[in-house]
């Protein structure tokens, strides 16, 4: 009997013992997770900015081409061989100047026997003039001699017509292009002997959809960028508006102009045309490194419930989007003024998270 209450009572240490050990075990559990609780992580900091409405510049971009205002290429009238070539590529040459001379030796020969045939006319004619009042010469033969007189010098006019048409002369200042011929060689009416542009202004030719034929008007600005120029914007303005529209795009031909006077652009470039339009009052502004893009749609981490601007809590919110602004780009839905957004370390925010925002200038990563 008394080892039965031994046992027992060795039994009941036992089950006592392992009460207080577990019973302790789970008071230092819930300590630790309360303790968990009460030390929530640290705010992460990002960099964000206050959403404003503000006036957003519009226009109409498609891509062009240039076109010289004045351009031709060099050709013969009549044929003749070249005795005379003043022709450099590159070169600068003034209105009139003699680029290609062709033989015209008979020409000339024709011409002084032309003039000695006007200047006996000249004389016969001053002879008549005298003596008709007089009588001693009929009235017919004045007539007669002054006739013969216009005739002679016709043909004066029409022997240096045919000399002018052996010089192929610059009809505008410009800069003359690779020569095609030689010296000595034989052209034939019409053969290109070379080409003269004048680069001090040149044409934008661009096309838009006929849906935006109503905001198209001669006079309007175009801002105009080439490759090869980064950075350089050229501003030229509309001078026309093709009134047919294209059957097979159904595009609005227009034309622009701009003064190209240090020679920058040259005919035939690839330009970037943008037609500009009146400015979009209140509109709301974000810089797409705001946007975050999934396969659910374009969102932005907006920040809620801040006091002094300087924090609060990450809320997606799902936006859309409409045309970019340089760096920037125009939400048409989802914000409101006066919305914070972040724009840098979305990435390492959660949905509900303590944000903080940046000062202006500290560092942050997306």
């Amino acid at each position: 009997m008394s080892g039965f209450r031994s046992s027992g009572r060795s039994m009941a240490l036992a089950l006592l013992a392992a009460a207080l050990l577990f019973g302790g075990l789970y008071a230092w559990r819930a300590a630790r997770s309360s303790g968990s609780a009460q030390g929530a992580p640290p705010p992460v900091t990002v960099r964000a900015i206050r959403v404003d409405p503000r006036d957003a510049p519009a226009a109409l971009e498609a891509v062009g081409s240039l076109r010289a205002v004045r351009e031709v290429m060099l050709a013969p009238e009549v044929a003749g061989r070249i005795v005379g070539l003043h022709l450099e590529a590159g070169r600068s040459v003034a209105a009139g100047t003699t680029l290609v001379q062709l033989y015209d030796a008979p020409e000339r020969a024709d011409r002084a026997s032309a003039r000695a045939q006007a200047r006996f006319a000249d004389i016969q004619l001053a002879r008549s003039v005298q003596l008709a009042p007089t009588g001693a010469e009929p009235r017919e033969t004045l007539e007669q001699r002054r006739a013969q007189a216009d005739q002679a010098h016709a043909a004066v006019r029409q022997f240096d017509a045919r000399i002018a048409q052996k010089r192929i002369v610059a009809p505008f200042a410009g800069e003359v292009g690779i020569r095609r011929v030689n010296l000595g060689q034989y052209l034939n009416p019409g053969d290109v002997v070379a080409s003269l542009t004048s680069l001090d202004r040149l044409y934008v030719d661009f096309t838009l959809p006929q849906q935006e034929l109503a905001r198209i008007r001669p006079g309007g600005t175009v801002s105009v960028t080439a490759d090869a120029w980064p950075g350089r914007v050229f501003t030229a303005r509309v001078n026309a508006v093709e009134p047919q529209i294209g059957a097979d795009t159904r595009n609005v031909s227009v034309q622009a102009e701009l003064a190209n006077a240090d020679h920058a652009l040259r005919p035939g470039m690839a330009v970037t045309a943008a037609l500009a339009l009146p400015v979009e009052r209140g509109m709301l502004i974000v810089p797409t490194t705001a946007i975050v893009t999934s396969a659910s749609g374009d969102s932005v981490i907006a920040v809620r419930g801040g006091r002094n601007g300087d924090g609060g809590k990450a809320e997606p919110v799902a936006v859309t989007t409409g045309r970019r602004i340089g760096d920037s780009v125009i939400v048409t839905s989802g914000l409101k003024p006066g919305d914070v957004v972040v724009t840098e370390g979305q990435l390492r925010v959660q949905p509900g998270a303590t944000v903080r925002i940046a000062p202006t200038g500290a560092a942050g990563g997306r």
